[in-house]
């Protein structure tokens, strides 16, 4: 029954041996207990030779044990059964030199306590403090592929450990690698940089003022007006570069960029024969590399940014162009006149060709090109209540048709199309709604949004991944999340209805029929500022440090005047605007001065007529 006790007795005993002789400075304790014999102390298995049960355990003074330090006095205790003490839970004092005076029996082990197992197993314990450096051990190539998975905050955390990890934490591949993931100076090259960890941060700091300098509305705003007399018929911009088309049949370009207001007139290709005014222009459409414009009578001229202001391309509608689609990148150009839509691009050696041609039961009203596709060109065309994925060589397919529903917006990315259907109403249950459908199979995806007014733009292809937003004629500009097909937020904007809007990750621009533009913060769900003019807001488009908007005027003839008359006073009202803004850090005082206040009034005919209007006068010279 007292065997248990018995071995964990004898156990106590031994280690406290073991412990005695580790310390050869020390002379061993004799056994205290009567009786004792070598015989004593064999293994459990010689305990009946002792009559079968084990002496008595030695207590040793308490004066010895006292003089037990550090880990051994802690040995000592857990055999006595206590607990750790005080002064055993105490951190090792460093090694210094020896107090004067005789040694203390409590000693570190010279030479013998080095070697057995309970000393390695303190060493080790004493040595957990230390940082271990991975990149001692592993190639600095590795070392820098691990690196590369953390973002700009745990790397300057890693930067703060030790010299070396503050190197390989500040390595230039990294930091430039951290550029382009956000989206910065996504066209330079590692050469390019001496510090890409200081470009990363100035980067920052720009994006926070231009954050602010939107919110305030600091910058510079101006006015790209083209000439007197001409009303403004449609406009379109890309990347900062705007075109727009007049009634006079002119077509002018803006690269608000360089702030470059002598804006270059692209020549139209019509008949000689033709001894009359230029049809007015239709629509206008522009990307990184080409100018398109579509005029009344059905013609369209294709200009080259690159080579100079003639047309490089022109072909003829028999009937008047009802929409024109430009590709985001390449030299794909779709139109659609009467029940007919043609798709022009160029071949391998450059020479333009018709790719596609497409014969649909009913009128089309909107038309995109979908943006990335690799090959022939795919046009989605919605007419009337049809919406039809046209495709090269192939015949058009049906994407939505629902009998007494028109489409009333469109707009495509490069997998899906959303638009707006209009509804029966509530007495069918049948309210406006958004669709969203999949490109490539074909399907409806979601259904967005309960309205009684009609949906009358919608932007899918600007928006942030997973979002969308919508203007109604019910006044309202609604953000929608797709993955949930709920409303975000739905602000109350303008009194006669959206008729464009844009958004990005944290704000939205929106436009109304009664001239007003709106910035949002689309989180807090506040107007930031608003803009007025005359004429319904028909185009939108911004970036981060500028915004261009649009209000083109409905009646291209106004009442009670004509375009042919000379006093051109009379039409200041009726021609439409184009205002462009500039919310970078960088643009300069002066170059908020609008451009007829600099303007050296040396030409015949302009602006003369309101120079009262104009001010500060720099240096007009008077003839």
């Amino acid at each position: 029954m007292a065997a248990g006790p018995t071995e964990l007795e004898l156990f106590r005993r031994r280690w406290r041996a073991e412990l005695a002789g580790a310390r050869p400075g020390k002379k061993r304790r004799r056994a205290a207990e009567p009786g004792g014999s070598p015989s004593c102390r064999e293994p459990v298995s010689g305990w009946s030779s002792c009559g079968g049960v084990p002496p008595a355990a030695p207590r040793d003074g308490g004066g010895e044990e006292r003089r037990e330090a550090g880990y051994f006095a802690l040995a000592r205790s857990l055999l006595d059964g206590k607990g750790p003490g005080a002064r055993s839970r105490r951190r090792r004092p460093r090694p210094g030199p020896p107090p004067p005076g005789p040694p203390a029996a409590a000693a570190e082990p010279e030479d013998g306590g080095d070697n057995d197992l309970l000393g390695q197993l303190i060493r080790d314990l004493n040595e957990i403090n230390e940082v271990p450096f991975f990149d001692i051990q592993l190639p600095y190539e590795l070392a820098l592929k691990i690196f590369q998975y953390l973002g700009r905050t745990e790397l300057g955390r890693c930067a703060q450990v030790s010299r070396t990890w503050k190197v390989l934490a500040e390595d230039e591949v990294l930091w430039y690698r951290l550029c382009q993931q956000e989206g910065y100076l996504p066209d330079a090259s590692i050469s390019d940089c001496p510090c890409w960890k200081l470009a990363l941060q100035d980067c920052y700091i720009k994006e926070r003022t231009l954050r602010t300098n939107w919110k305030n509305r600091i910058g510079a705003v101006s006015q790209l007006q083209y000439e007197l007399g001409k009303v403004l018929c449609d406009v379109h911009s890309c990347d900062g570069v705007a075109i727009a088309g007049y009634t006079s049949g002119d077509v002018r370009l803006w690269d608000t960029r360089t702030w470059d207001y002598t804006a270059p007139i692209l020549e139209p290709v019509h008949g000689s024969a033709d001894p009359g005014p230029q049809p007015h222009v239709s629509f206008v459409r522009i990307n990184s590399s080409l100018a398109v414009a579509a005029y009344e009578d059905g013609t369209v001229n294709v200009w080259s940014l690159m080579i100079g202001r003639e047309p490089i391309h022109h072909y003829q509608h028999n009937q008047r162009i009802r929409a024109l689609a430009l590709g985001l990148e390449g030299a794909a150009i779709a139109t659609a006149s009467g029940f007919q839509v043609k798709v022009e691009s160029p071949d391998d050696r450059g020479y333009w060709k018709t790719t596609a041609q497409f014969e649909i039961q009913k009128l089309v009203n909107f038309l995109h090109l979908v943006p990335d596709v690799v090959g022939s060109p795919v046009t989605i065309a919605a007419a009337e209540d049809m919406v039809y994925l046209l495709k090269a060589e192939e015949p058009g397919k049906v994407l939505h048709s629902v009998y007494g529903q028109p489409v009333t917006c469109l707009d495509v990315s490069a997998s899906e199309a959303a638009f707006g259907v209009k509804g029966f109403g509530w007495l069918l249950n049948e309210t406006n709604k958004i669709l969203l459908y999949n490109l490539e199979t074909g399907q409806c995806l979601t259904k967005l949004g309960s309205s009684l007014g009609d949906f009358t733009c919608v932007n899918l292809q600007n928006s942030p991944p997973w979002m969308l937003v919508t203007g109604n004629k019910d006044r309202r500009v609604r953000v929608y999340d797709l993955r949930r097909s709920k409303s975000l937020c739905s602000l109350y904007a303008h009194h006669l209805g959206v008729s464009a809007v844009q958004m990005d990750d944290w704000k939205i621009v929106s436009g109304g029929e009664e001239g007003l533009v709106c910035v949002w913060d689309q989180r807090m769900g506040i107007k930031l500022w608003e803009m007025h003019a005359r004429h319904p807001v028909r185009h939108i488009w911004f970036n981060t440090h500028s915004l261009i908007t649009a209000n083109i005027p409905d009646e291209k003839n106004p009442r009670g005047a004509s375009i042919m008359d000379d006093d051109l006073t009379a039409h200041r009202r009726h021609r439409g605007i184009i205002y462009a803004y500039e919310f970078s850090v960088d643009q300069l005082a002066r170059e908020s001065v609008l451009p007829i206040c600099r303007s050296s009034y040396d030409e015949v005919t302009g602006y003369n007529y309101n120079i009262s209007l104009a001010v500060p006068y720099d240096n007009i010279l008077v003839t």
